[in-house]
């Protein structure tokens, strides 16, 4: 059962961390092709005057096929994002791929619908995630050995849409598996050895930013209007401004150019304008969290606009800085010598929304409570709090926004809570998280077996030898 696990999960975690892509691992395949042919192995074809070896078919998943090349791929992505590939086998990665191309082969047959929109606006974002680090298109086509833009969009688009039915179908899986308290106890009291939870600490913070001066605000709005004025009064290029001015590196080298539904997740206000323009029209300058834009509509097809923003982020001072500064240290001192309560402090100065009405209290993003496992917070975090016992504030902090913006903050580390193994009172909620995903990886292994047996496949050479802990090869002797 653990190997089962183990296996299981990769499969999971390699189609639920592409969600994100700035942290994603892109596993780039030829599988799109539809098995409505025979294909041979190694057929030898003629590109312009050279020769070339088509890639191996290391296996055959319903009407999906997967390369030897394939599998290659998956560990160069890997390695590219920092993925340590040292206990990862060929076998692994066949194995990974053929239940992701399970998952999209019955999702297909299910009706499960995934629309060219959705799609579009994906591998939008993806490649300008991929830009970002890339720092230009050549670079990204060569790295992944496209000769166009056109033909790197088309793999991209094939890919996410089989990632997407992938997802759909593994939701779908699941999305009935619920367990009772009586479920959670009795797995609980099941376990051989309890697992041990590592030093957890609850955190508040306080933070404050420097004020941006009006004038500096005043001065980003005038520049958009005179982008927006010399765009509809002279002609002049949109996506040119964009790539000399705007902010948003993301996007300014692709000259601003975004595709995006009503579904994707953008702030509320760059929402809203881009889906009250209509086509041609530029916006007035409008502000998020990350600055002011205008926006270009370029093209609406039903729920998807093709659009292009230039964002521009107003300067916050020296002074402005340096009162910020000063102003957290006061709140520190008063709150160290025991003159103001942190949750009143943070209720009335805190500069983040997202904790102030809450007395500071910092919410994990990875399980929705109060606790954060030493171990496994972000690295960032965890050198700020590091060796600090319970009760106990850090230093004055300086970091940096998503803008680029100085910020200050305090934290306190509010609950310290030793390694411990688990306990059914107090771990309640991470033994209930564990119990569920013990059931869901039940519910997939009992459809992932009944799908193999209704479900044509081939696998070839050297992946037949693996020792997968799914019936792949229904027959070895064939």
């Amino acid at each position: 059962m653990k190997s089962t696990i183990k296996y299981s999960l990769l499969s999971i975690g390699l189609l639920t961390c592409l969600g994100s892509y700035a942290q994603e691992v892109v596993v780039t395949d030829s599988s799109s092709i539809p098995m409505n042919e025979q294909v041979v192995k190694d057929t030898v074809v003629e590109k312009g005057k050279q020769r070339r070896k088509v890639d191996g078919i290391a296996a055959v998943v319903g009407q999906f096929i997967i390369l030897d090349s394939d599998i290659d791929l998956m560990y160069k992505d890997m390695q590219s994002q920092g993925i340590s590939t040292a206990q990862v086998t060929d076998c692994n990665l066949a194995g990974s791929l053929m239940e992701n191309k399970l998952y999209a082969h019955q999702a297909i047959q299910d009706s499960i619908i995934v629309t060219d929109a959705q799609v579009e606006g994906i591998v939008e974002q993806t490649i300008q995630g991929f830009l970002q680090q890339a720092g230009s298109m050549d670079r990204l086509l060569q790295f992944y050995n496209k000769d166009s833009e056109e033909e790197l969009r088309t793999e991209l688009f094939e890919l996410t849409k089989q990632r997407q039915l992938a997802q759909r179908m593994q939701q779908k899986i699941i999305e009935d598996v619920t367990i009772t308290p009586e479920e959670v106890k009795q797995y609980y009291d099941n376990m051989e050895e309890k697992p041990v939870f590592g030093t957890e600490v609850e955190l508040s913070q306080i933070v404050i930013e420097p004020e941006v001066p009006e004038e500096e605000r005043q001065k980003v709005i005038d520049r958009l209007n005179e982008f927006k004025a010399d765009v509809e009064d002279n002609g002049a290029s949109f996506a040119t401004k964009a790539v000399l001015y705007s902010d948003d590196p993301g996007t300014a080298p692709g000259g601003g150019k975004i595709t995006m539904t009503r579904k994707d997740q953008f702030v509320k206000e760059f929402k809203d304008v881009a889906f009250s323009l209509q086509e041609g029209e530029v916006s007035e300058p409008f502000e998020t969290i990350f600055g002011y834009h205008i926006i270009k509509i370029d093209d609406i097809r039903g729920q998807t606009v093709d659009l292009r923003h230039i964002l521009l982020i107003p300067d916050v001072t020296n002074a402005s800085v340096e009162a910020a500064r000063k102003e957290i240290d006061t709140v520190r001192k008063k709150i160290v010598d025991g003159e103001l309560d942190f949750a009143d402090a943070a209720r009335e100065v805190s500069d983040e929304e997202e904790t102030r009405n809450e007395g500071g209290k910092l919410i994990n993003p990875r399980t929705s409570d109060t606790r954060f496992e030493l171990t496994k917070m972000d690295p960032e975090l965890f050198q700020q709090v590091e060796g600090l016992e319970e009760g106990e504030i850090s230093q004055v902090l300086r970091q940096q926004t998503r803008t680029g913006r100085p910020q200050f903050k305090i934290i306190k580390v509010t609950k310290k809570i030793p390694e411990h193994a688990a306990d059914y009172a107090t771990d309640y909620q991470k033994i209930k998280d564990l119990a569920l995903k013990d059931k869901q990886l039940k519910r997939i292994e009992e459809w992932q077996k009944e799908k193999i047996n209704d479900t044509y496949i081939k696998v070839n050479g050297k992946y037949r030898d693996c020792e997968y802990t799914s019936e792949w090869v229904k027959d070895k002797n064939q």
